[in-house]
Order: C-alpha cells, then structure tokens, then sequence
C-alpha cells in the first residue's frame, strides 16, 4: 500500500463535503497539472491511503485521512464545457485528464499545520515534497517513514 497526500481548498471541497458523502466514493477531480495527474493515473492503487490537505486557508495542514477506492480513470469534467475544470485539448478518444475516487476515512485529532510540518523539514521529513520550498503540487506521495512520524505528532 501507498501512501498520498492530496491538496483541497475546503472552500472548494473540504473534508466535511467528502465525510458529507456517507462513506461514498467521491471523484477526485480537476486535477490540472500533468505530474499529479501520473500519479493519479499509473501508481494510486485501490486501498491506498492519503492525508487530506487544506490549502490556500488561514492555516494549511492535514486535516484527515482518505482512502484510494478506484485506480485512475478519465477526468469527465475536462470534456464538459459548462465545467470550469474544462479543457478543450483533452479528447475522450485519448484523454488528457484523470482522477481517482476517494473516501473519507477519519478526521486528524487535530490540524497538523504546514508550519508545524516544516519544522522537521531538515529530519523526518526530510525530502518530504510538502515542506519544500515552492512545491505546488496537489497530489504527492507520502513515504512510509513520513506517514508514521506524521501520525506521530497527532497527539500533540
């Protein structure tokens, strides 16, 4: 098993829209950038689990943990042209786009916030890609080593 963590403003989609699902799959979708979109499409497997991530919000960090419930498939949404995730190059014969489902799994104890996190950037999580300076990514992998000292810290 894998493990992921997976970038959400929760003004967009926030862990109470994806626990709001009644542990249904939910489509990860809208996912615009070509390496998490690799990620999404040859190595996220059913089964694997990731840490949901609140961006762009007073005070970023994972906020819970979700489960992998599909390998990748077609993001639909880049083929709608009412969606605003749409993209007029990605052709359903040969699609540009692709997502996973997920679920909600659990809530965090607590916030474990970006700033927290970086303060183990030069030790455990160390080449972590979420404490790097600059990263963007929406999606990334989370070590095994990394998921366990992140668990960790959820006590407080």
């Amino acid at each position: 098993m894998a493990h992921w963590l997976l970038k959400s403003e929760p003004d967009a989609f926030g862990i109470e829209d994806l626990k709001a699902r009644h542990d249904q799959a939910e489509p990860w979708d809208g996912v615009r950038n070509y390496q998490a979109r690799n990620m999404m499409r040859d190595q996220m497997q059913i089964g694997d689990l990731g840490f949901f991530y609140h961006s762009n919000v007073k005070e970023p960090g994972i906020v819970g943990i979700i489960e992998v419930m599909s390998t990748g498939y077609p993001d639909p949404t880049a083929f709608d042209p009412a969606n605003p995730y749409y993209d007029p190059k990605s052709d359903p014969a040969n699609p540009r786009w692709y997502l996973v489902d997920v679920r909600y799994v659990r809530d965090l104890k607590r916030n474990i916030s970006l700033n927290e996190l970086k303060q183990y950037a030069d030790d455990a999580l160390s080449g972590f890609p979420l404490v790097r300076k600059g990263n963007r990514l929406s999606i990334m992998p989370v070590s095994d080593q990394q998921w366990e000292f992140i668990l960790s810290l959820e006590a407080g």
